[in-house]
Formats: structure tokens, C-alpha cells, sequence
């Protein structure tokens, strides 16, 4: 009996230690799964990331998460850009002043930039102190579109006058696909596209009144994706200005990834800053209450599809609903457009400050605590939110693919709402709960992250990059598409 006991231990004893060691052995062949081959420390890991170069053409991610040298290239290159209207003063749509900012940038660091564009009728064209910076200007068609034939023959004269144009750059369709499709240097930059439209034409159709008549956006939508996906691949090279563009041309549009590159939009960090003096000197000078608690900024045009209908609604009911919030929050509203006067119904809360010049706008953002954008536009990469980041200001802005996919990426930097009444109102709400110590700290990183990738001078030098790259030559031991360096 005792015999038995003591090989029933053992027995029990062995399946005990065999359990053991099997358990242990399974978590090492995980552990060994996971770090799929020789398993190394993240010292290791980056070191050799270093090493390896990377061949931008592919790279997946935007290319603001690169480092790029600070000082000029060796190789100067000749540039042309067709761009359908240049920005005047504030009247300046994102595309335009995406042009301005970044081929002003480009002009600086040494480039010569030849910049086919529209004359500006009954005003005075704009002129800069940059010797490298040539205008070509002609009449626009009746519709306000660049007259192909015009460019192109002057496209024609400047690449036979001198050296021929490295790269050609189009901002959209300022060149169209028919004289596009054999240039095998050129860049054209999408600020938003059929396929991503189709979102803000839904949002629009949910917010129709019963007084509206239907829209058919939505089938002529369709058609126009098609459209696009058959004339895009045209183009030589595209670049998308968000993450979620570029996403989107991969896979709807089918366009080889090596042919896509996602460059995110930059505005001038010299321009768009902290300045607390500013801010004080701006309320004061608009006549901003000093006992409000809390002020809500928004800026550009004053439209339906910047979702103004919704936000005025919003505003409304909260105003007319909550004394305390309506005693301790004043709305600044820059930009003009038919709902500035809505706005300004709505009393000694919302003051609208018209359009403002850049000056201004920057002195604007370091007034307000929070800055607020309803757009219904699933377009591009809006350069207001930018402007705000840069200015360490949070965001508050409508939960739209391009906006969660590359600019408020966490709740430590911002607010999303859903483009309803009632979503817009729990954002406000929140907002005004939170107060102005939170606020404040998600500024600071919404600062943080506008510096690492949303600058001018970030935006400038990948396309700089990446123009060197599609210009380069091979035969002259130029290796413009190979990188390395470790990721920001």
C-alpha cells in the first residue's frame, strides 16, 4: 500500500514537472515567435534601423515624420508650377496658400521656381524680393480655369530657355491629365478628391431640412470617382496631404504605391506661434470681455459646407438653455461669408471680426483658448487647424478621416464631435467643463505635435526631397530616393 502511495507521488510528481517545463517551453516558442528570429534589445533594434536604408519611393508613412538636411541641397533644381489662382491678401483658399507657403520656400533655399498662374483681374499682382522667383501669367477661361494651350506653350519656351525644368509641379488639376500624362518628373498634390467628398455629401443630405429639396450630390459623385480613378494614374507621381488621401489612392484609386507619397500640409512656424502679449493686445483691441472664462475662436470662410448651420444651431440652443454658460463664454469668429450675420444675432457672445490678413490671424489664435472648426468638408488637411496647433491651442473639429487620421490623433489635444446638433453641444459642454488649466495642457502637446510635423519648413523640405528624388540622376552618382536616418 505505502509502494503504491509512493508511485502515485512520483507519477503526480513527474506530470507536475512535466506541465512545468511544457508551459515554460510553449512561452519561449511565443517569445521566439514574436521577435521572429534572434531577439534583440531596442538599442539593437533602432541601431540597426539606422543602418538600413530606405527607398523613399515606398516609404508607406508621411514623409514629415522624416528628418531632412536644414541647409540647401548641393544641386539646385528648375521647377515649374502650374497653379490655377495665386493667394491675394486673405483671400486665399488652402490650395492657394499651400502654393504660396511652399514654393515661397523653395524659392529661398535656392531653387528656380517658374510659377504658371492667372492674372489677377482688377488688382495688382503681388511681387516678392526673391531673384529665383519667376511669374508667368495669363487670362483665365470664362469658367477661371488656366487655358491650357497658353501654359503649355509657355511651359514650352521656359524648358527650351536655358536648362529644361527638373521637376513640374501641379497643384490639383492647375495642369490637366491630357498634357500631363508623358511627363515623367511630374508632382501633382491633391488638397481632395472625389472618393473622400462622398462623406461630406452624406452629412449634408442627413442635415437637410424638410424645406430643402433632395440633393443628387450623391450620384454624381459616384460617376465623378470614376472619373478620376481612370485619368489620375495620368500623372507621374501624386502626393496626398493626409494620411488617409494617400490611403485612399492606393486603394480605391489603385495607384502603385511608389508612385503615391503622403506629405502633410505645413504652415510658417515664424508666424503662427505663442505670443501671450498678442493675445491680450488682440481682446483688447476687439473689446473682448476680460470676465469670460472661456473663448472659442473659429476662422475661414463663414459657408454651409464649413459646417457653420450646424455650429449656429448648437451655439443657439446652449445660449438660450444655460445661463452659466452663456455668462462665461464669448465666441471670436473670423472670416466672412452670409453666416456672419447669423452669427452676430446671436448677441454679445459671438463677435465676428470679419477676414483677417495673416497678421491678424496669428494675433487672433493666441486670443482664444480653444480653437473650433465644424467643416463638413472630408477634403485635404484644412491649414486653420495647423495654424492653431503651431499657436499651442487645442482643437475642437468634426470627426472626419482626414482630421482623425493625421491631426487630432488623442483626447490629450482636442475634441471630435459627430456633425449633429447634439454631438456638438456634448463637445461644447465638455470643453467648458474642462476649463482653462486643461485646455492649456492639451495646447502644449497639440503644440508639440504641430512642430514635429506641421511646419513650413517640414513640408518644404520633403517636397524638396522628394523633387530631388524624381529629378535624380544616377549616372552622376546621385542617390536622392535612399534614406537614413532614425524616424522623429
Amino acid at each position: 500500500m505505502a509502494r503504491e502511495q509512493v508511485l502515485i507521488f512520483s507519477f503526480r510528481s513527474f506530470c507536475c514537472v512535466f506541465f512545468v517545463l511544457s508551459a515554460f517551453s510553449f512561452i519561449s516558442f511565443l517569445y521566439w515567435c514574436h521577435c521572429s528570429g534572434p531577439c534583440y534589445s531596442q538599442n539593437q533594434i533602432m541601431t540597426q534601423k539606422q543602418d538600413k536604408f530606405i527607398d523613399l519611393l515606398w516609404f508607406p508613412s508621411a514623409w514629415n515624420h522624416l528628418s531632412f538636411p536644414s541647409n540647401p541641397p548641393l544641386k539646385l533644381l528648375k521647377i515649374a508650377l502650374f497653379v490655377k489662382k495665386w493667394p491675394h491678401r486673405s483671400h486665399a483658399g488652402g490650395l492657394e496658400r499651400h502654393a504660396l507657403t511652399l514654393h515661397l520656400a523653395l524659392a529661398k533655399r535656392g531653387h528656380e521656381l517658374h510659377i504658371f498662374t492667372a492674372s489677377c483681374l482688377n488688382c495688382s499682382f503681388p511681387t516678392y524680393p526673391i531673384s529665383s522667383l519667376y511669374f508667368h501669367l495669363s487670362k483665365p477661361t470664362a469658367a477661371g480655369y488656366l487655358d491650357q494651350s497658353i501654359v503649355w506653350q509657355q511651359l514650352q519656351t521656359q524648358n527650351s530657355t536655358g536648362k529644361p525644368f527638373d521637376v513640374i509641379h501641379t497643384e490639383s488639376v492647375g495642369l490637366r491629365h491630357t498634357r500631363a500624362r508623358n511627363l515623367t518628373t511630374l508632382v501633382v498634390s491633391w488638397h481632395g478628391i472625389a472618393y473622400e467628398t462622398i462623406h461630406s455629401d452624406i452629412i449634408q443630405e442627413l442635415l437637410r431640412t424638410p424645406e430643402e429639396p433632395q440633393a443628387y450630390a450623391l450620384a454624381e459623385r459616384a460617376s465623378k470617382v470614376i472619373e478620376e480613378v481612370k485619368f489620375f494614374p495620368k500623372y507621374a507621381h501624386h502626393v496626398a496631404t493626409s494620411d488617409h488621401c494617400g490611403d485612399v489612392l492606393k486603394r480605391i484609386y489603385m495607384i502603385p504605391e511608389e508612385r503615391v507619397h503622403v506629405i502633410l500640409n505645413g504652415v510658417d512656424e515664424e508666424v503662427f506661434k505663442p505670443d501671450v502679449a498678442m493675445g491680450k493686445d488682440f481682446k483688447k483691441k476687439f473689446g473682448i470681455p476680460e470676465n469670460r472664462s472661456l473663448v472659442l475662436g473659429m476662422a475661414g470662410r463663414l459657408v454651409k459646407d464649413k459646417g457653420h448651420p450646424l455650429m449656429f444651431e448648437a451655439l443657439k440652443q446652449l445660449l438660450a438653455e444655460n445661463d452659466a454658460f452663456r455668462r462665461s463664454t464669448v465666441f471670436l469668429v473670423a472670416g466672412d461669408g452670409p453666416w456672419g450675420a447669423r452669427y452676430r444675432d446671436l448677441g454679445t457672445n459671438v463677435i465676428v471680426l470679419g477676414p483677417l490678413d495673416q497678421t491678424r490671424l496669428a494675433m487672433f489664435y493666441n486670443a482664444i483658448d480653444i480653437f473650433v472648426n465644424p467643416t463638413l468638408r472630408a477634403q485635404g488637411l484644412d491649414h486653420t487647424l495647423l495654424e492653431a496647433m503651431l499657436s499651442g491651442k487645442p482643437l475642437m473639429a468634426t470627426r472626419l478621416a482626414s482630421i482623425v487620421g493625421s491631426v487630432i490623433v488623442g483626447t490629450d489635444m482636442g475634441y471630435l464631435f459627430s456633425p449633429q446638433v447634439e454631438s456638438v453641444k456634448k463637445a461644447l459642454y465638455g470643453i467648458w467643463a474642462d476649463g482653462r488649466e486643461v485646455l492649456e495642457k492639451k495646447g502644449l502637446v497639440a503644440r508639440k505635435r504641430g512642430l514635429n510635423l506641421f511646419t513650413a519648413t517640414k513640408m518644404a523640405a520633403a517636397y524638396e526631397r522628394l523633387f530631388l528624388c524624381i529629378s535624380n540622376d544616377e549616372k552622376n552618382g546621385e542617390n536622392n530616393c535612399k534614406y537614413q536616418s532614425p524616424l522623429i
